[in-house]
């Protein structure tokens, strides 16, 4: 099959579009290539697997609720406590598992000294489950 030719007067113009079908019948064998062979390439080991029935074990971790009025007054669940007492019984609760949410609530006059000194008392105790409890903005 000739594109062109040099007699001018039989000849057709030369063709100028790319021809396809090669290009289709290519694409066509490399994906029945691939079909043959992408089963080949899965290597699973056949297991008989024991069979068993279970449940999610998910324990609630106790929340403690720690509070620090305009004075500096600790309190513990709205009990009154020192800062040596609430630094035991934050080591007490460190050693528990799971460990608590320690829920810290802090008046916005105290000083930061007070919050301060909780926040150290409970990264020595280990605690690490410690959160903020705050107020939304009404506008």
């Amino acid at each position: 099959m000739a594109f062109a030719s040099f007699d001018r007067k039989s000849g057709s113009p030369p063709m100028s579009d790319i021809n396809m079908v090669p290009l289709i019948d290519v694409m066509l064998v490399l994906l029945v290539i691939f079909i043959v062979t992408a089963p080949l390439l899965t290597h699973s080991v056949k297991l008989d697997l024991p069979k068993a029935d279970s449940q999610v074990n998910r324990l609630e971790p106790e929340r403690i609720d720690f509070a620090i009025d305009a004075a500096g007054v600790r309190f513990w669940n709205g009990e009154p406590v020192s800062r040596d007492e609430a630094a035991q019984r934050l080591l007490a609760e460190g050693k528990r598992e799971p460990q608590p949410e320690v829920h810290l609530r802090a008046d916005q006059t105290v000083e930061y000294r007070f919050v301060a000194e909780t926040l150290a008392d409970a990264a020595r105790a280990g605690l690490t489950r410690i959160g903020f409890v705050s107020e939304p903005e009404t506008r």
